[in-house]
């Protein structure tokens, strides 16, 4: 009885040096499979009101599982009311970084029927040292309405290889962001998507598909990363509501021709919500995080799992 009691308490000693061994072991494992994913801050856009929560919004989302941040708004120098080095501050206290932004400067009537953009590219300079103060990789332009003519689409075109080309001059990288509208025909005869993919420098732009829309103007985001291999660095994961609530964007397939699109980067953004807004982004970020066919990061030319 004695040897019994003996063995057993030894293999209950045994038993719990192995858990305590191994605990330890298993967290760093749990912590190193989480995947990089960036939110756009669109998404808590009604949080981010007058900007009083932003220190308070930033860590929420960080402790969420979001790695790094899309901005969307720039003004006057600075990013939700703080200076760049600031708002650079602000994101990376929370563990996060800040990847890219979404900033814009249309072309006046007068500076698109002259061709003249030089004042145009002024602003873009002071933005683009903002922007690298701040910490950005990318600066995406969101948007741009359908031109009247081609010849007002090519001068557009122009206008990003500019910016493009002032961009990686400063060590950034630039690209567009699509909508529905821009697989509309200008003049009966171009699609506007693929004129602008035709008519950009792969060397100055690049295109963040956000791949909803592109559904929803009624085409395959797979079929243009094989049309246009490479020119997608980074992608808008979007749906009608919550990411991967409606069915009708077809994930599972755009995320096995990531590598045929160039991707580098991933930013997950919330228009519409079924729950509040929190718990929205929340979810979404679980689905990318449960997803078997999304790798941990795009950030290199590995493949991760």
């Amino acid at each position: 009885m004695k040897i019994y009691k003996f063995l057993s308490a030894s293999l209950f000693s045994l038993t719990m040096l192995f858990l305590s061994c191994s605990s330890p072991a298993t967290e760093p494992s749990k912590q190193a499979s989480k995947k990089e994913v960036c939110i756009q801050l669109y998404s808590v856009r009604s949080l981010l009101k007058d900007n009083s929560q932003l220190e308070q919004v930033l860590q929420q989302l960080a402790d969420m599982g979001y790695t790094s941040v899309e901005t969307a708004q720039y003004s006057d120098g600075k990013f939700y009311g703080k200076t760049p080095q600031e708002f650079k501050q602000l994101v990376e206290k929370t563990g996060m970084t800040v990847l890219s932004a979404h900033t814009n400067r249309p072309l006046t009537e007068e500076e698109l029927a002259s061709g003249n953009f030089d004042k145009a590219l002024e602003w873009w300079k002071q933005c683009i040292a903002d922007h690298k103060a701040a910490g950005m990789k990318y600066i995406v332009t969101p948007w741009m309405g359908v031109p009247k003519t081609l010849k007002d689409l090519q001068t557009n075109c122009d206008y990003l290889n500019a910016i493009g080309k002032l961009c990686k001059e400063a060590g950034l990288q630039y690209g567009y962001h699509n909508h529905a509208h821009e697989f509309q025909k200008v003049e009966d005869k171009e699609v506007m998507y693929d004129y602008m993919l035709s008519h950009t420098d792969p060397a100055y732009v690049f295109f963040q598909m956000d791949v909803y829309w592109v559904v929803r103007g009624q085409n395959s985001p797979v079929d243009y990363f094989t049309k246009y291999p490479g020119r997608f660095k980074m992608l808008h994961i979007k749906d009608h509501r919550e990411i991967g609530q409606s069915g009708m964007v077809g994930y599972d397939a755009i995320f096995r021709h990531t590598d045929e699109a160039g991707v580098q980067g991933i930013v997950a953004e919330i228009e519409q919500y079924s729950v509040p807004v929190l718990e929205s982004v929340k979810q979404s970020l679980d689905y990318l995080q449960d997803a078997p066919f999304v790798k941990t990061s795009y950030s290199s030319t590995k493949t991760n799992g």
